[in-house]
């Protein structure tokens, strides 16, 4: 993939942020942040010249995409506000770093090549829908709005000259890999990959479950996380029984793409491995095995593969 490299190391940089506190996710409207724009204006002025477009107007320019979206085409573009690069962990200092093929390459993932109001997007719920990037989004609409890899957009039907503008609350990047090589890309979850590699020496090639079965969740827990739960080293993963490292693996795996908009409060997820999971969301979303005391937090949600979702765990669930 094009832009493997960029996107494992534009994770890191999101993973690192949201590892060190909680992430919030709310699926309150953000009326504060609604825009009053001209239609008459093309996609690239509307960006240029919006206040809360500002770090995207600088992607857009370094990407050399303002002549394109200048354009007479008609497109639809998912743009981040500067609150959305900011609570994605991108900075200003992060996307002077990229390259213009790299920022054109996140741009692209942004951006489909026709025009199409909230009111055409597919109900799904995660239609899969191609991007001029080439590679898929997932899109659902409900009653509660348009969601987009599991973001919300904040604001729907920026009617542009050539097109359409939808805000949305991150921003989207394409998968790095499928959901173990996702994993190998966050030394963050190095544990969780020792964890994978020591299962699929027994029974069940858990590995290769999870690098070829399209369509899976997987909550994937940290390498505290795998401390606090009795593996103080990878040599004491390396050392376990992989039946026993099977059970626990797969007791966090969902047999559906499930991004944190398919979560609801008290919704109980069957897992591959037969149990289920309890899910609350109140100010943050989480997540309850049967034998734990406590509930995990998810401090990383909606990482997309290529075959499913990833989401960021700080405990290890216990069937």
């Amino acid at each position: 993939m094009k832009f493997k490299s960029l996107v494992k190391s534009m994770t890191k940089v999101g993973l690192g942020l949201v590892l060190s506190g909680t992430i919030l996710v709310s699926c309150n409207d953000d009326d504060d942040n609604q825009m009053e724009i001209p239609s008459n204006q093309t996609i690239a002025s509307i960006v240029t010249s919006t206040p809360a477009f500002s770090t995207l107007s600088q992607a857009v320019s370094k990407a050399g995409l303002g002549t394109t979206l200048s354009g007479n085409g008609q497109f639809t573009v998912f743009a981040p506000n500067n609150a959305a690069f900011e609570a994605s962990g991108i900075t200003s200092a992060t996307l002077a770093s990229l390259t213009a093929e790299q920022t054109k390459g996140i741009l692209l993932y942004h951006t489909l090549a026709s025009k199409v109001a909230s009111t055409a997007v597919p109900a799904g719920p995660n239609a899969k829908v191609t991007t001029v990037q080439g590679d898929p989004i997932y899109v659902t609409k409900d009653a509660r709005g348009v969601f987009v890899n599991g973001w919300k957009v904040n604001q729907a039907d920026i009617m542009a000259s050539n097109g359409i503008i939808h805000s949305i609350e991150r921003v989207l990047m394409p998968a790095s890999g499928n959901l173990v090589e996702t994993a190998q890309g966050n030394e963050n979850l190095s544990y969780l990959v020792a964890a994978v590699v020591r299962a699929s020496q027994g029974n069940t090639n858990v590995a290769n479950v999870l690098a070829s079965t399209e369509g899976l969740t997987v909550f994937a827990p940290t390498n505290q996380a795998f401390i606090k739960a009795g593996f103080p080293t990878i040599a004491s993963i390396q050392a376990a029984d992989p039946a026993v490292l099977t059970s626990i693996l797969t007791y966090h795996v969902v047999a559906a793409r499930a991004f944190s908009s398919d979560l609801s409060n008290n919704q109980s997820l069957a897992t591959v491995q037969g149990g289920n999971l309890l899910v609350s969301i109140g100010n943050q979303i989480t997540i309850k095995g049967k034998a734990n005391t406590s509930a995990s937090n998810v401090v990383a949600p909606n990482v997309l593969a290529t075959n499913g979702v990833v989401h960021v765990i700080d405990q290890v669930l216990l069937p």
